[in-house]
């Protein structure tokens, strides 16, 4: 019998397809013909699906890929093939397709604008090489450009006539240069001289810029954003800015289609094909939802009963059950320095600790804590590790799903992306505007919010401000990047609560879980994000 599954096997996969067949791949198929009882008269039809949908893969070779060949397997059962016999999307493990990944975990994927793709560095440091200083700025800078050749209106049409002359064209500052007096569309990073002029930055050189009569475009403008200049160059070699707006966006879809074998999470990279035929497990499983809280203060007195009061409500409903709950800090009100901090956030998380151990209901749930500015061992940069054990190692010995990751950090849910940032990036970008416009006084906060999402997104970027504003790691800034666009974005800040969705990406701010609730009677809100449908809505409670 096994030599007969052997001789079918490699009919199939040798002599038929011309694949090369490692031990281990053809103990892999060995193993699942065994174990799922295949009936030796469907041998060959069964491999013969098999063979074609691995060799339809964006990782096939023609020697067997182990993970690609279990990649195809596993798109098998989703229903890959049009027949009757497809699985239930209802009866999918919705445990084996959920993941958290932390920004230290996430593969070193760079952007080589030669090649205009991505690599993926073998190793990685904290610190990094003095060229990473400027590497990382030259690849976001490199791929919003190529986001941006990419778009209709920069594309040329293939055949000649009037349209051919009508398409936009960027010029590189170093082509400026005798040509005083024309009109050009620029594109660059925004940042400062030595004599603390505002220039524009492009990867050939630095102009100086006059914004008298400058005009900007929807979104919020600070120093280290990748912006789009239409102006004149002057007989001074300045460029007198007559209009200035963020590069235009890229769908997730099509990011996708592009770079869809590129594994950017190190979770396994997943085509839009495959990303597609999940579609129907995650829409059948509309129950499964995410709970958000920010600003978790563990010593404020009303926290803890607020905390146990929306556990045990959830604990009760068993059909609606949270599949996670993310806690962002702050933890602590006041931070961890000075007297009593260490002891108040010890207390806090132990406090947490004894009431998560009495709710067993809710053990079944992931709960993922994310730091926040003033956490220890707080820093200034982002990406930022965990939250230290010395205050977090008896609760996740206690809690089977408990995990402590980085800020940001991502959740991986099927094909679905999201990601979490605890910052208080609204006052901070409010804070370094270089342009604003004269109405903006008077914005109301919907307009604010929305200008905020357009730019973080155009910028796909989660801190798009200097450095020395706002310093990151150059190793691990692929942590804060959003490219491809995810699905959805969580800017947990101090500021109000807002929800909306840009370009097909949901993003959402679920406010503080104690605003309101220092005074009897005050809210303590979240959100609660639902995969299936892609959308957030608040939730609030009151203590009597």
């Amino acid at each position: 019998m096994v030599n007969a599954m052997r001789a079918a096997i490699v009919r199939v996969f040798s002599t038929k397809h011309s694949l090369t067949l490692p031990a281990a791949a053809l103990a892999y198929i060995e193993k699942e013909l065994t174990e799922n009882e295949i009936p030796q008269a469907e041998w060959v039809s069964g491999l013969e699906f098999w063979a074609k949908e691995y060799l339809k893969g964006e990782e096939s070779s023609s020697l067997v890929n182990l993970p690609a060949l279990k990649r195809a397997y596993e798109i098998l059962q989703l229903g890959a093939i049009d027949d009757d016999d497809a699985p239930d999307p209802t009866e999918i493990n919705i445990e084996a397709h959920f993941s958290v990944v932390d920004a230290f975990d996430m593969p070193p994927v760079h952007f080589d604008a030669i090649r205009g793709g991505f690599t993926t560095s073998k190793t990685k440091s904290i610190g990094g090489q003095p060229s990473s200083r400027s590497a990382f700025l030259r690849e976001r800078w490199g791929i919003i450009k190529e986001i941006i050749l990419r778009n209709e209106n920069f594309t040329p049409p293939a055949l000649g006539g009037h349209d051919r002359a009508s398409y936009l064209k960027l010029t590189s500052i170093r082509n400026l240069l005798g040509r005083a007096g024309q009109l050009f569309l620029l594109f660059g990073m925004l940042s400062r001289d030595p004599q603390g002029r505002l220039c524009l930055e492009d990867g050939e050189g630095r102009v100086v810029l006059d914004m008298v009569d400058a005009v900007p475009g929807e979104g919020l403008f600070t120093e280290g954003c990748m912006v789009m200049i239409e102006g004149e160059y002057t007989i001074e070699e300045n460029v007198r800015v007559l209009a200035m707006g963020h590069p235009p966006s890229e769908k997730r879809d099509v990011a996708r289609g592009l770079h869809g074998h590129v594994d950017f999470l190190g979770t396994g990279a997943v085509s839009l094909k495959e990303e597609a035929k999940y579609l129907p497990t995650v829409s059948a499983n509309s129950q499964v939802s995410f709970v958000i809280l920010s600003d978790v203060w563990l010593d404020h007195p009303r926290t803890l009963p607020a905390l146990r009061r929306m556990f045990e409500g959830y604990a009760g409903a068993a059909e609606f059950r949270p599949m996670a709950f993310v806690l962002c800090g702050n933890f602590s009100q006041g931070g961890w320095e000075g007297e009593g901090g260490l002891k108040r956030y010890t207390n806090g998380f132990n406090a947490l600790t004894d009431l998560l151990v009495s709710l067993p209901l809710l053990h079944t749930s992931h709960f993922i804590f994310v730091p926040g500015p003033l956490d220890p061992w707080s820093s200034a940069t982002l990406p930022r590790p965990p939250l230290p054990q010395t205050f977090t190692s008896r609760l996740a010995a206690r809690i089977p799903k408990a995990r402590f990751v980085s800020n940001p950090c991502r959740i991986r849910y099927f094909g679905q992306e999201l990601v979490i940032c605890r910052e208080d990036l609204m006052g901070r970008m409010m804070r370094n505007l270089v342009s604003v416009k004269d109405e903006e006084a008077n914005m109301k906060r919907f307009e604010l919010t929305a200008q905020l999402v357009q730019t973080v997104l155009d910028q796909i970027h989660l801190s798009p401000l200097p450095l020395a504003i706002r310093p990151t790691l150059w190793e691990h800034d692929h942590a804060l990047r959003l490219y491809p666009m995810p699905s959805s974005v969580v800017l947990a800040d101090k500021y109000e609560r807002y929800e909306l969705t840009y370009e097909g990406c949901h993003v959402f701010n679920p406010g503080r879980f104690v605003c309101g609730g220092g005074a009897a009677g005050g809210e303590f809100e979240w959100s609660m994000y639902y995969p299936a449908t892609g959308r957030s809505e608040r939730s609030a409670l009151t203590l009597d």
